[in-house]
């Protein structure tokens, strides 16, 4: 029989072995610290969506983000081709908005009803045409309707609109393009009961839409009405009657529906598509037929659902008057994206990989249409980045009430440590803006906000 020493020993070395074995696996296993985020209320404004007053504005408040331009043929080519850039861009401050980081909306524009008589084409233009067009003087205003039809305004259209995307179309300063260029105010309509020649058909109408999608290859267009070249194009589309129920309503059919081109006596010239804002902008401007109190306070139920409805990322240049603080807030708030991370799960232990596991989701009426990079930064006790993680995800394709996952390996060791340390290291996330290479996205939770990072850790 055995000695009951030797058996001793034998179970000791069994439960050192077990015990290394244990040490082992605890070491292979990864740990997890899960953190949960509150949605937040807060009204804020962000890039690429919001008000958009006038880019000549001096003073703006915090919460603008998009600038709104407008230049007419006038102003841009005084001269055949010469071009003044020079009083554009001094006039809409375009390197304090480009160094600000802020972005712009442009419409290119041939007709702006005005008190006085005028014409908002160059004269060389209006002599090269023949002065084919007509001087008005009605219940919009006085100006020039020239004749979109004629083939010398075409063929200098293009031109113009080429050296237009050459200026402006390639450092992603212009994000949306509101395609102006036809009718009063760039409306694509004018009041032909008053004498004006009605708008081009569809084979004309697409000499005018056709070089603003060559000129603008970074930008997101917009068109007035849901036209099949919107739809063909994967355009977004603006409502300049926005908050006016009766013509937000023909609009949003429009939309839903399709229908018929009266300004152009065009049969089915509108097209059905109701999911354009999911990969193209809804945007416009307040109307001016509804005065600011009726918009802001006595209808402000029906101006925030309208908005809604037409699932409205951006207005301006005819914007919220901040005296009715409360509807100003509300209608900012329905506009837009409003993207955050529900929960965080960070995982990782020793010398093993870290790794951060993400849901997002947007709960706001549009999603974000930047193709913006979405980092993970990593920031040791000092505030230095120490390690900075690209996110694998489309931010444009976070939609309303969509859910994403998202795992990212991180490289520093050990991070759920700092869970219970939090003096070693801060994780944040950001989405960085191509044009300035800076973070620019606040979400929506509450967490800290520092230079466009939000602190998850």
């Amino acid at each position: 029989m055995a000695k009951p020493g030797k058996w001793l020993l034998f179970g000791g070395v069994l439960l050192a072995v077990a015990a290394v074995y244990m040490v082992g696996k605890r070491k292979m296993t990864k740990t997890a610290v899960k953190k949960t985020y509150a949605k937040s209320e807060e009204v804020f404004g962000n890039p690429l969506m919001g008000y958009a007053p006038s880019a000549w504005r001096e003073e703006v408040t915090d919460d603008i983000q998009l600038l709104y331009m407008d230049i007419t043929w006038a102003e841009l080519e005084p001269e055949e081709g010469i071009y003044d850039w020079t009083s554009i861009e001094q006039e809409n401050q375009l390197a304090r908005w480009q160094q600000e980081g802020k972005h712009l909306i442009l419409r290119f524009i041939c007709d702006i009803p005005r008190e006085e008589r005028h014409m908002d084409i160059p004269k060389w233009l209006y002599e090269k045409t023949g002065e084919a067009g007509t001087w008005y003087d009605g219940e919009y205003g006085k100006g020039f309707a020239p004749d979109y039809n004629n083939a010398e305004l075409i063929a200098c259209h293009a031109k113009a609109v080429e050296a237009l995307g050459t200026h402006f179309g390639t450092d992603g300063l212009v994000a949306y393009v509101e395609l102006g260029s036809l009718g009063h105010w760039g409306e694509w309509h004018v009041n032909y009961e008053e004498g004006i020649q009605c708008m081009p058909k569809e084979e004309v109408r697409e000499q005018y839409i056709t070089p603003w999608i060559l000129a603008f290859p970074k930008a997101k267009l917009l068109m007035r009405r849901p036209f099949r070249a919107a739809k063909q194009y994967g355009m977004g589309l603006y409502n300049d009657m926005a908050g006016h129920a009766r013509d937000t309503e023909e609009w949003l059919q429009w939309i839903r529906e399709g229908g018929d081109y009266a300004q152009a006596e065009e049969e089915d010239a509108l097209w059905a598509m109701p999911d354009f804002w999911k990969t193209a902008p809804s945007g416009g401007e307040l109307t001016s037929s509804v005065s600011m109190e009726e918009l802001l306070q006595t209808n402000l139920d029906e101006t925030v659902q309208l908005l809604r409805d037409s699932h409205t990322t951006f207005l301006g240049p005819k914007i919220a008057d901040e005296a009715y603080s409360k509807g100003y807030e509300a209608v900012l708030h329905q506009m837009g994206y409003r993207i955050r991370i529900l929960d965080a799960e960070l995982g990782g232990e020793g010398e093993q990989a870290s790794s951060i596991r993400l849901t997002w989701e947007n709960d706001g009426v549009a999603p974000f249409y930047g193709d913006w990079p979405v980092y993970v930064y990593v920031e040791d006790g000092d505030g230095e980045t120490v390690e900075k993680e690209p996110v694998t995800m489309q931010l444009p394709a976070l939609l309303p009430g969509v859910q994403m996952v998202t795992d990212t390996a991180l490289t520093t060791k050990d991070l759920p440590g700092l869970a219970g340390n939090e003096g070693i290291y801060q994780i944040w996330i950001g989405a960085e803006d191509p044009m300035t290479g800076r973070p620019a996205v606040r979400l929506a939770m509450d967490v800290e906000y520092v230079d466009g990072r939000n602190r998850l850790f």
